[in-house]
């Protein structure tokens, strides 16, 4: 039974949301089950327009995911795109899945849909991109549209819309972790508010591993914890999807050569992608 409950603040076009997703998978190897994880979508930019005003190009968004690449890890296409993508066509996706199939198919979605901007550099705000993700998560097209147009679907993506623009007041006296919006802050992706015995932390934006340590173990500290995996492939199992490189050495807490060498030695199989690879039993 669930113990902590974990609220996701994210959204598919955000480099630093997909660039956490080591440690986030990390955290759900750790705890497993004692978590009960629920995603909700930001909502970066409704039009394209809204990222040229703010002064950001193609060419630095590129750099942008060079710098996350070394940092990381993760795959990334590193070439400029053509323009940068409005989100909130793929929110909204996202959303329609998780309402009407689940949290597992909702996460499922947003997981293709990171991997067509990140690692295909392909644009959120495109059909054809919309579709190649549904598709990849076992989604009819037809179906997730009619759930795109319902008014549940409508109603949630403006509930977790005004949740990221309601930070837990703890995460304000850390205002360089949130985002300006025009009534006040917001949070930043990836951003994680935990509730456990009736008590809330709140962790704004890209942070390091040790930092959702620190919270877990002050939060939560009766949570049993699963020792690092030391077998690639029963990661992989575990996982149900392909993994980054930089994944499977977070999980296993090694660095990413090494995570390379035992996934290689095992047999799993590489998959080019981007920068690296994605690798699969």
């Amino acid at each position: 039974m669930a113990t902590v409950t974990v609220t996701h603040f994210t959204d598919p076009g955000c480099p630093f949301a997909y660039s956490a997703e080591p440690q986030i998978k990390r955290l759900q190897w750790r705890y497993g089950s004692q978590l009960e994880w629920k995603t909700r979508l930001v909502g970066l930019a409704a039009s394209r327009e809204e990222y040229i005003a703010k002064g950001f190009t193609p060419e630095m968004m590129a750099g942008g995911y060079a710098n996350l690449e070394g940092q990381i890890g993760m795959p990334f296409d590193l070439s400029p795109r053509s323009a940068i993508a409005a989100t909130m066509p793929a929110c909204r996706e996202v959303v329609a899945a998780r309402v009407h199939g689940g949290e597992a198919v909702g996460a499922a979605l947003l997981r293709q849909l990171r991997l067509q901007a990140m690692v295909s550099g392909n644009l959120l705000d495109e059909l054809h991109t919309l579709r190649e993700a549904s598709h990849a998560a076992g989604i009819d097209s037809h179906e997730l549209d009619g759930w795109a147009a319902s008014p549940e679907t409508e109603a949630a993506l403006a509930a977790d819309m005004a949740a990221a623009r309601h930070p837990n007041p703890a995460a304000l006296h850390l205002t360089n972790k949130l985002a300006r919006w025009e009534g006040g802050w917001r949070y930043t992706c990836p951003s994680l508010e935990l509730e456990a015995r009736g008590e809330v932390a709140a962790i704004a934006g890209f942070v390091p591993a040790t930092a959702y340590d620190v919270v877990f173990a002050n939060l939560a500290p009766d949570l049993e914890r699963a020792e690092p995996a030391t077998e690639p492939l029963a990661v992989l199992e575990w996982a149900g999807e392909p993994l980054a490189t930089a994944e499977v050495a977070a999980i296993m807490e090694i660095d990413r050569d090494e995570a390379r060498s035992k996934l290689t030695e095992a047999g799993a199989t590489e998959q080019s992608s981007g920068t690296d690879a994605l690798w699969v039993i």
